[in-house]
């Protein structure tokens, strides 16, 4: 099972690959397990000064709702694999995507 070693001040985080004809914006960090990620997404929340909004927890993927400056997106989280992605809710979000992908390098 993987844990994440960094305290929380030090984890990165970083553009994997944006879609955004899927809306999709992949993001590398830190791996996290099942009850580490709240402190993994918490860490990307602040990172981009986002807020969340909503937290579902299912058996295998977290979905967190965030406010990123009047933009609602889908927070994701995989555990099994580390998978960790923001969705837009609409094709309004694709500029979105595209600025956070830029801050995120």
């Amino acid at each position: 099972m993987a844990t994440v070693h960094s305290p929380a001040s030090h984890l990165v985080f970083s553009c994997r690959e944006l879609d955004v004809a899927s809306g999709l914006l992949q993001i590398d960090g830190p791996d996290f397990d099942y009850d580490s990620f709240p402190l993994v997404a918490d860490q990307l929340v602040a990172r981009i000064d986002a807020q969340v909004l909503e937290r579902e927890l299912n058996a295998d993927l977290h979905v967190w709702l965030i406010d990123f400056e009047g933009c609602r997106l889908l927070l994701k989280g995989e555990h099994y694999s580390s998978a960790l992605w923001l969705e837009g809710l609409s094709a309004d979000d694709q500029e979105t995507l595209v600025f956070l992908a830029r801050l995120l390098g």
